[in-house]
């Protein structure tokens, strides 16, 4: 035990900092795929079959590549295709963005769907064209049911990032398998990056929870 709070106190500045660019990676992610996720949240509940088309293909094809070789294929494959080199930090957010945003188009779809058509309808009858009636009455009633998924798709892609340590990133599991390459010590530095995990994690998903209950007392109220 004595070792393993040793191990633990020489490698928590380095585990921190690994954490730190996880956490960069996460938040960077979700903002960008909750931009693709509300387009492409309008586009599968749109009139226009074109649209609906690229709003299924995307979730459907995207949805079913796993995180790992979305990552791979975007630093390698289309680095070696276009004769760049991707920064890893750079492809990892994109690849994040491109994986979360399938998710976030159907928690946005649910979301816009959850709201009575009538708003829509009482909004263009005021004069207001279909994109001004979604931004402004539509998505904020929207955004509140959906909180307490867009927290637990922000759970996940926090997990998520541990697969790229295979770009290189040197986010927090990356920084452990450095640690581990210097000390030898497996069990005691993946226990320590086990626990930063299991501790952030936990209190986000409390805090979802109290969020979660919030709303729900809210709406009972209305």
């Amino acid at each position: 035990m004595n070792l393993f709070l040793q191990i633990f106190q020489e490698s928590l500045p380095s585990l921190l900092s690994g954490f730190r660019v996880t956490l960069i990676m996460a938040v960077l992610s979700l903002f960008f795929a909750s931009i693709v996720g509300v387009v492409m949240g309008i586009f599968s509940i749109s009139k226009f079959k074109a649209l609906k088309a690229i709003s299924t293909t995307y979730i459907y094809v995207i949805r079913g590549i796993p995180l790992m070789i979305l990552a791979l294929f975007l630093y390698f494959g289309v680095g070696a295709a276009l004769q760049i080199r991707f920064d890893p930090m750079v492809a990892a957010i994109i690849a994040l963005t491109i994986n979360a945003g399938a998710y976030m188009a159907e928690i946005f779809r649910a979301g816009i769907q959850a709201i009575d058509f009538g708003q829509m309808e009482a909004s263009r009858s005021l004069g207001l064209s279909y994109l001004k009636s979604m931004r402004r009455v539509v998505l904020p009633q929207a955004v509140k049911i959906m909180i307490p998924s867009i927290m637990n798709q922000f759970i996940t892609t926090i997990k998520d990032t541990s697969i790229l340590s295979v770009v290189s990133v040197r986010e927090l599991t990356l920084s452990g398998q450095i640690i581990i390459a210097n000390n030898y010590r497996p069990f005691e530095v993946y226990g320590a990056v086990a626990i930063i995990y299991f501790i952030f994690i936990t209190l986000l998903t409390i805090l979802s929870k109290k969020v979660e209950r919030k709303l729900n007392y809210d709406n009972r109220g209305e």
